[in-house]
């Protein structure tokens, strides 16, 4: 299993990334959430198998499509991740 937490970052708001995000985490059968921030970014936290991850991970570099990903920072993850995934309150 693995965790991590990512920040989105390029055109990412307005364009249904959140609900794309949600679609394509319950398909790789990930747990987490995923929010906007005030900073124009997205935050999520991905769990599951490594190579559901990586194929998350590698599915947000594009995005819903209308985003403009311009970057992706990835951070490891290492608090309890609720079963499911859903959207947070914007940060």
């Amino acid at each position: 299993m693995k965790q991590v937490r990512v920040v989105i970052s390029g055109r990412v708001q307005g364009v249904w990334f959140r609900g794309w995000a949600m679609e394509a985490a319950r398909h790789h059968r990930l747990d987490g959430w995923v929010r906007n921030r005030r900073d124009g970014t997205v935050e999520a936290v991905f769990a599951g198998a490594e190579a559901d991850v990586a194929e998350m991970l590698e599915a947000c570099r594009h995005g819903p499509p209308m985003a403009r990903v311009t970057g992706i920072e990835c951070f490891d993850h290492d608090e309890p991740v609720e079963r499911g995934f859903k959207p947070l309150p914007s940060s």
